[in-house]
Protein backbone atom coordinates (compact mmCIF):
# COMPACT_ATOMS: atom_id res chain seq x y z
CA UNK A 1 0.00 0.00 0.00
CA UNK A 2 1.64 3.52 -1.35
CA UNK A 3 2.36 5.82 1.96
CA UNK A 4 0.08 8.63 1.22
CA UNK A 5 -3.22 5.54 1.47
CA UNK A 6 -1.46 4.26 4.20
CA UNK A 7 -1.67 7.72 6.19
CA UNK A 8 -5.26 8.14 4.56
CA UNK A 9 -6.41 5.09 5.91
CA UNK A 10 -5.03 6.11 9.71
CA UNK A 11 -6.36 9.25 9.49
CA UNK A 12 -9.91 7.76 8.65
CA UNK A 13 -9.84 5.62 11.21
CA UNK A 14 -8.47 8.10 13.82
CA UNK A 15 -11.05 10.53 12.71
CA UNK A 16 -14.33 8.39 13.27
CA UNK A 17 -13.03 7.14 16.57
CA UNK A 18 -12.39 10.84 17.85
CA UNK A 19 -15.92 11.41 16.19
CA UNK A 20 -17.71 8.37 17.46
CA UNK A 21 -16.51 9.57 21.39
CA UNK A 22 -17.46 13.38 19.96
CA UNK A 23 -21.03 12.09 19.29
CA UNK A 24 -20.99 9.70 22.60
CA UNK A 25 -20.33 13.08 24.37
CA UNK A 26 -23.10 14.78 22.65
CA UNK A 27 -25.37 12.02 23.80
CA UNK A 28 -24.54 12.34 27.48
CA UNK A 29 -24.73 15.95 27.04
CA UNK A 30 -27.82 15.52 26.07
CA UNK A 31 -29.19 13.24 28.41
CA UNK A 32 -28.22 15.04 31.20
CA UNK A 33 -29.99 18.12 29.91
CA UNK A 34 -32.96 15.83 29.68
CA UNK A 35 -32.41 14.23 33.03
CA UNK A 36 -32.18 17.99 34.60
CA UNK A 37 -35.16 19.43 32.86
CA UNK A 38 -37.69 15.98 34.40
CA UNK A 39 -36.48 16.69 37.64
CA UNK A 40 -36.57 20.60 37.50
CA UNK A 41 -39.61 20.37 36.03
CA UNK A 42 -41.42 21.89 38.79
CA UNK A 43 -39.76 24.40 38.16
CA UNK A 44 -40.93 25.17 34.77
CA UNK A 45 -43.47 28.22 35.46
CA UNK A 46 -40.08 30.41 36.76
CA UNK A 47 -38.43 32.31 34.29
CA UNK A 48 -35.69 30.68 32.23
CA UNK A 49 -33.12 32.53 33.83
CA UNK A 50 -33.33 30.65 36.76
CA UNK A 51 -30.15 28.55 37.28
CA UNK A 52 -31.11 24.73 37.03
CA UNK A 53 -33.60 25.61 33.53
CA UNK A 54 -31.02 27.62 32.03
CA UNK A 55 -28.34 25.22 32.47
CA UNK A 56 -30.85 22.25 31.15
CA UNK A 57 -31.49 23.92 27.93
CA UNK A 58 -27.77 24.84 27.54
CA UNK A 59 -26.92 21.25 27.91
CA UNK A 60 -30.09 20.35 25.65
CA UNK A 61 -29.34 22.75 22.82
CA UNK A 62 -25.11 21.87 23.44
CA UNK A 63 -25.51 18.26 23.35
CA UNK A 64 -28.27 18.29 20.36
CA UNK A 65 -25.22 20.13 18.73
CA UNK A 66 -22.66 18.20 19.49
CA UNK A 67 -24.51 14.93 18.72
CA UNK A 68 -25.34 16.64 14.84
CA UNK A 69 -21.64 17.20 14.21
CA UNK A 70 -19.92 13.66 15.66
CA UNK A 71 -22.33 12.02 13.28
CA UNK A 72 -21.10 14.39 10.66
CA UNK A 73 -17.79 14.04 10.97
CA UNK A 74 -18.09 10.13 11.39
CA UNK A 75 -19.85 10.09 8.13
CA UNK A 76 -17.20 12.34 6.32
CA UNK A 77 -14.49 9.83 7.62
CA UNK A 78 -16.38 6.98 6.67
CA UNK A 79 -17.17 8.30 3.35
CA UNK A 80 -13.51 10.22 2.55
CA UNK A 81 -15.76 13.03 1.17
CA UNK A 82 -14.22 16.19 0.54
CA UNK A 83 -17.20 18.30 0.63
CA UNK A 84 -18.34 16.52 4.22
CA UNK A 85 -15.18 16.59 6.03
CA UNK A 86 -15.39 20.77 4.96
CA UNK A 87 -18.17 20.73 6.16
CA UNK A 88 -17.73 18.91 8.98
CA UNK A 89 -14.41 21.07 9.88
CA UNK A 90 -16.31 24.48 9.49
CA UNK A 91 -19.38 23.75 11.80
CA UNK A 92 -17.17 22.41 14.28
CA UNK A 93 -14.74 25.64 14.26
CA UNK A 94 -18.02 27.14 14.71
CA UNK A 95 -18.90 25.57 17.65
CA UNK A 96 -15.49 25.46 19.16
CA UNK A 97 -15.53 29.79 18.73
CA UNK A 98 -18.95 30.13 20.13
CA UNK A 99 -18.32 27.87 23.21
CA UNK A 100 -15.42 29.96 24.01
CA UNK A 101 -16.54 32.87 23.15
CA UNK A 102 -19.84 31.80 26.04
CA UNK A 103 -17.36 30.96 28.10
CA UNK A 104 -15.70 34.38 28.49
CA UNK A 105 -19.00 36.23 28.02
CA UNK A 106 -20.55 34.42 31.33
CA UNK A 107 -16.90 35.20 33.09
CA UNK A 108 -16.68 38.48 32.05
CA UNK A 109 -20.35 39.83 32.45
CA UNK A 110 -20.84 37.23 35.49
CA UNK A 111 -22.08 40.12 37.68
CA UNK A 112 -24.55 41.82 34.79
CA UNK A 113 -25.97 38.11 34.40
CA UNK A 114 -26.76 37.71 37.99
CA UNK A 115 -28.19 40.85 38.46
CA UNK A 116 -30.32 40.31 35.61
CA UNK A 117 -31.85 36.53 36.56
CA UNK A 118 -32.26 37.92 39.58
CA UNK A 119 -34.61 40.91 38.53
CA UNK A 120 -36.74 38.37 36.17
CA UNK A 121 -37.28 36.55 38.98
CA UNK A 122 -38.29 39.63 41.33
CA UNK A 123 -40.74 40.58 38.79
CA UNK A 124 -42.13 37.20 38.18
CA UNK A 125 -42.79 37.09 41.81
CA UNK A 126 -45.31 39.54 41.20
CA UNK A 127 -48.19 37.08 39.30
CA UNK A 128 -47.69 34.56 42.28
CA UNK A 129 -51.29 35.47 43.63
CA UNK A 130 -52.58 35.50 39.91
CA UNK A 131 -50.87 32.82 38.31
CA UNK A 132 -51.74 28.94 40.06
CA UNK A 133 -48.64 27.26 38.48
CA UNK A 134 -45.87 30.08 39.10
CA UNK A 135 -47.05 30.22 42.53
CA UNK A 136 -46.72 26.30 43.10
CA UNK A 137 -42.91 26.51 41.33
CA UNK A 138 -42.14 28.96 43.93
CA UNK A 139 -44.29 26.98 46.59
CA UNK A 140 -41.78 23.93 45.49
CA UNK A 141 -38.40 26.03 45.16
CA UNK A 142 -38.67 27.33 48.37
CA UNK A 143 -39.97 23.97 49.89
CA UNK A 144 -36.94 22.27 48.83
CA UNK A 145 -34.02 24.56 49.11
CA UNK A 146 -35.54 26.35 52.35
CA UNK A 147 -35.01 29.63 50.98
CA UNK A 148 -37.59 32.79 50.55
CA UNK A 149 -37.49 35.30 48.04
CA UNK A 150 -35.48 36.21 45.26
CA UNK A 151 -32.66 37.80 46.23
CA UNK A 152 -34.39 38.22 50.09
CA UNK A 153 -37.45 37.37 51.83
CA UNK A 154 -38.34 41.18 52.32
CA UNK A 155 -39.51 40.45 47.96
CA UNK A 156 -42.52 38.92 49.46
CA UNK A 157 -43.57 42.12 50.89
CA UNK A 158 -44.04 44.39 48.25
CA UNK A 159 -46.16 41.27 46.54
CA UNK A 160 -48.16 40.03 49.37
CA UNK A 161 -48.89 43.35 51.45
CA UNK A 162 -45.77 43.09 54.11
CA UNK A 163 -46.54 39.08 54.24
CA UNK A 164 -44.63 35.88 53.74
CA UNK A 165 -45.78 33.02 51.82
CA UNK A 166 -46.67 29.50 53.93
CA UNK A 167 -43.47 27.76 51.76
CA UNK A 168 -41.24 30.22 53.35
CA UNK A 169 -41.61 28.47 56.96
CA UNK A 170 -40.33 24.97 57.98
CA UNK A 171 -44.18 24.43 59.01
CA UNK A 172 -46.64 25.87 56.99
CA UNK A 173 -49.17 28.40 59.15
CA UNK A 174 -51.68 31.04 57.63
CA UNK A 175 -49.32 33.25 59.26
CA UNK A 176 -45.59 32.76 58.26
CA UNK A 177 -43.80 35.76 60.00
CA UNK A 178 -39.71 34.60 59.93
CA UNK A 179 -39.38 32.44 57.13
CA UNK A 180 -36.02 31.36 56.14
CA UNK A 181 -33.26 33.81 55.76
CA UNK A 182 -31.35 32.74 52.69
CA UNK A 183 -32.34 33.47 48.76
CA UNK A 184 -33.63 31.22 46.88
CA UNK A 185 -31.42 32.54 43.55
CA UNK A 186 -28.33 32.27 45.39
CA UNK A 187 -29.73 28.67 47.01
CA UNK A 188 -30.32 27.18 44.22
CA UNK A 189 -26.99 28.89 41.88
CA UNK A 190 -25.02 27.07 44.96
CA UNK A 191 -26.95 23.50 44.50
CA UNK A 192 -25.76 24.16 40.04
CA UNK A 193 -22.27 24.69 41.01
CA UNK A 194 -22.59 21.93 43.51
CA UNK A 195 -23.62 19.21 41.07
CA UNK A 196 -21.77 20.71 38.07
CA UNK A 197 -18.13 19.64 38.48
CA UNK A 198 -18.54 16.45 36.61
CA UNK A 199 -20.34 17.75 33.77
CA UNK A 200 -17.49 20.53 33.38
CA UNK A 201 -14.92 17.94 33.11
CA UNK A 202 -16.76 16.27 31.05
CA UNK A 203 -17.08 19.27 28.74
CA UNK A 204 -13.64 19.62 29.20
CA UNK A 205 -12.53 16.34 27.69
CA UNK A 206 -15.38 17.11 24.93
CA UNK A 207 -13.13 20.16 24.30
CA UNK A 208 -9.82 18.59 24.03
CA UNK A 209 -11.60 15.77 21.60
CA UNK A 210 -13.70 18.73 19.49
CA UNK A 211 -9.61 20.15 18.47
CA UNK A 212 -8.24 16.71 17.88
CA UNK A 213 -11.01 16.09 15.80
CA UNK A 214 -10.05 19.51 13.86
CA UNK A 215 -7.22 18.64 13.06
CA UNK A 216 -7.74 15.08 11.35
CA UNK A 217 -10.37 16.44 10.04
CA UNK A 218 -8.28 19.15 7.95
CA UNK A 219 -4.81 16.41 7.89
CA UNK A 220 -7.30 14.26 6.17
CA UNK A 221 -8.93 16.55 3.65
CA UNK A 222 -5.64 17.58 2.46
CA UNK A 223 -4.20 13.73 2.02
CA UNK A 224 -7.51 13.26 0.19
CA UNK A 225 -7.43 16.00 -1.89
CA UNK A 226 -3.17 14.93 -2.46
CA UNK A 227 -4.26 11.43 -3.15
CA UNK A 228 -7.06 12.75 -5.56
CA UNK A 229 -4.33 15.47 -7.91
CA UNK A 230 -1.92 12.26 -7.93
CA UNK A 231 -4.86 10.27 -9.87
CA UNK A 232 -5.46 12.91 -12.34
Amino acid sequence: MPGTQRCLCCFKYLMFGFNLIFWLGGCGLFGVGVWLSFTQAEFSSLPLSFPSLSAANLLLVAGGITMVTGFLGCLGALKEQRCLLITFFGILLVLVVTEVTLALVVHVFHDQMDARAQKDLKEGMEMYASNPELKKSWDFVQKKFKCCGATNKTDWYGVLNGTLPASCCSVEAADCDEGWSEPCYQKAKQWLLDNIPSVLVFGCCIGVVQILALIFSMMMYCHIRHAEKNLD
